[in-house]
């Protein structure tokens, strides 16, 4: 797949571009609502299947479907990155108002590392063309991992990367609105916002280990590695805001995401013997999800959402600055 540098500078020039869009956007603090969650999410999404049929008309129904795919399969576990925020919020109360900052540099970062392990990827895989196999073998262990502990959360407090951060960096219990530093006594202290963005780095890099080598299951192009990343990465927030009091009720997601990661890496496997064609995984990918979802809706009908974290009427309010973090 031949892809001229400026298609390169064209995407990123378009992810510039929305990011900046997003930023404007939301430089006020204020409480993200489910409708203009709805409305953010509908355009990520737009946007992301766009230019999959982008990638269609100009390089073939191949290239397409290895990039929705990709998307896919970013989109889904991007879904179990929700539960996680979701945790990470509640466990620092952080206010709704000041959790989209809190995600849009998460994103940035989610970007960065991403394209990262990308290039790190593609070098392996040109230098060692048997690392194929260690990334299919990975993906069926944390495949089955992911199953036996789809029932067990996520405790911030244990998180090694937080308890370094409170040890090394000074840092305030008070939140000072946006700010993630501020000046305290004459030196510079993070706000637990800080410590909050720390952990969403974190747990992106942790997701970035599992989805990078589970897209390179189905193309090791670059360009088609990184594009459907950065295009399901972008709805990361709008996702959250319109599901993080619905989290609660995807108690079979684990178990769907899980049966992906398994399928991909024995697709990755089964390269040399037999390779599993792109309409056929992407068929599988989306089964997967969807008997998930469904079935997981199905069995929690009636069920009222969890509120979302930082929800409680104090958060409305407008003049909303400082909140004491609650600690376990």
């Amino acid at each position: 797949m031949d892809v001229p540098l400026w298609a390169w500078a064209a995407v990123l020039a378009v992810i510039v571009a929305m990011l900046a869009v997003d930023l404007v956007a939301h430089r006020s603090a204020h409480v993200v609502s489910v409708r203009e969650a709805a409305a953010w999410s509908a355009v990520w999404v737009s946007l992301g299947l766009g230019f999959g049929a982008v990638v269609w008309w100009a390089y073939g129904a191949d290239a397409g479907g290895e990039y929705y795919a990709g998307y896919l399969i970013e989109k889904s576990l991007a879904v179990d990155n929700v539960f996680v925020f979701a945790l990470i919020f509640s466990y620092f109360a952080v206010p709704r108002q000041y959790q989209h900052r809190v995600l849009f540099y998460g994103v940035l970062g989610a970007l960065v590392f991403r394209a990262i392990f990308i290039a790190g990827g593609a070098v392996l895989i040109e230098s060692f063309a048997w690392i194929l196999y260690v990334f299919g073998a990975f993906l069926l262990v944390t495949g089955w991992r992911m199953f036996r502990h789809r029932n067990e959360e996520m405790d911030p407090s244990e998180s090694l990367v937080l308890r370094i951060v409170r040890r090394w960096v000074p840092s305030t219990d008070e939140y000072h609105g946006q700010k993630f530093w501020v000046r305290s006594a004459g030196r510079w202290v993070a706000t637990p916002l800080f410590l909050v963005l720390v952990l969403v780095e974190t747990t992106d890099i942790i997701f970035a280990v599992d989805s990078i080598p589970a897209i390179l299951a189905v193309t090791q192009e670059p360009f088609l590695v990184f594009t459907s990343n950065a295009f399901a990465i972008l709805g990361l927030r709008a996702m959250y805001f319109l599901l993080a009091d619905l989290v609660d009720r995807f108690v079979y997601l684990k178990a769907g995401l899980a049966a992906i990661l398994v399928f991909v890496g024995v697709k990755m496997l089964l390269l040399e013997v037999y390779k599993i064609p792109i309409w056929l995984s992407l068929s599988v990918i989306a089964l997967c999800l969807t008997v998930a979802v469904v079935a997981s809706l199905r069995a929690t009908r009636g069920r009222p959402g969890t509120p979302g974290p930082g929800s409680h009427d104090a958060d409305q309010e407008a003049g909303v600055e400082e909140v004491e973090v609650l600690r376990p």
